[in-house]
């Protein structure tokens, strides 16, 4: 996203073009740090508490000590005040342990227009391939030092499954299990229909990023008639699927429309499920 705002922790409002980190800095250094994306719409962070609560259980797996929840809500109210409430904004809270040798944490908040992309695949749908991530599905929970489930600013595994996305001529990909189950896309998590039956990964099992969005969306299936679930499926499971989405911050829902290279027909809920997200329509 084009940032146009950045706010610091103990600064307020500081030029975009501005630096705010220092060139030790162990989020840059080492990806030691973790962030939280959220979709702006009618002046404030949609979900904020809930994802202000995934930092924080982030921050206490990576032992990151975070400033209290009204300073960080304090700096995003500082970085969005007045932006206009008819665009779509991506807000970007970063916290990192700061530089090397000690020192506070180091934290901000970056504002910018959603990108194009993002709305043009809550409209048009992604066409999406399985791509083997090398860890069994329940492997990664076992390791009792390996934190998981969290929104880390180490994000080279995911920038670099994207861009094979890219080469080979696809939108997105959905990483597959050692043992055959579909976990997680790089960005976003897979929620799919069967038989009545609204379901997503579980994170706790697996060590997939607990979704905002998809949680929320689970919560609410109940309101179109649907039991939610959490389940692991195979590929095959979800070719069998009456329909498949990628749920994330900005993109909110998102049809897959193709999954290795096998087309899928629209499904008449993607709409409706837009609809109980409260997403702005498609343009």
């Amino acid at each position: 996203m084009d940032v146009t705002r950045v706010a610091v922790l103990g600064r307020g409002v500081v030029p975009a073009g501005e630096p705010v980190l220092r060139g030790d800095d162990r989020g840059v250094l080492h990806g030691d740090g973790l962030f939280e994306t959220m979709h702006l719409r009618d002046g404030g962070p949609w979900l904020r508490d809930a994802h202000l609560a995934r930092l924080r259980a982030g921050a206490a797996a990576i032992e990151l000590p975070l400033p209290p929840d009204e300073a960080l809500v304090e700096l995003l109210d500082a970085v969005c005040a007045g932006w206009p409430a008819g665009v779509e904004g991506a807000l970007r809270l970063v916290c990192t342990r700061g530089p090397e040798g000690g020192g506070p944490p180091t934290v901000y908040a970056t504002l910018g227009a959603v990108p194009a992309a993002a709305a043009r695949a809550r409209r048009d749908g992604v066409t999406v391939v399985t791509l083997p991530l090398g860890v069994a599905a329940r492997s990664r929970p076992e390791l009792g030092w390996l934190p998981g489930g969290v929104k880390s600013t180490s994000y080279a595994l995911s920038t670099a499954a994207r861009r094979w996305a890219h080469r080979t001529g696809v939108d997105d990909v959905l990483w597959v299990s050692t043992d055959g189950y579909v976990l997680e896309a790089p960005t976003a998590n897979v929620v799919w229909l069967h038989g009545g039956t609204l379901a997503t990964v579980p994170a706790a099992e697996t060590g997939v990023l607990p979704g905002v969005t998809a949680d929320h969306l689970l919560s609410r299936a109940a309101e179109l008639g649907l039991t939610a679930a959490e389940d692991l499926p195979t590929p095959a499971d979800l070719h069998r699927a009456e329909g498949i989405w990628l749920t994330s911050s900005l993109r909110g829902l998102t049809e897959v429309t193709s999954l290795d290279g096998i087309p899928r027909p629209g499904s008449p809920l993607t709409p409706r499920l837009q609809t109980l997200l409260n997403f702005p329509p498609p343009r």
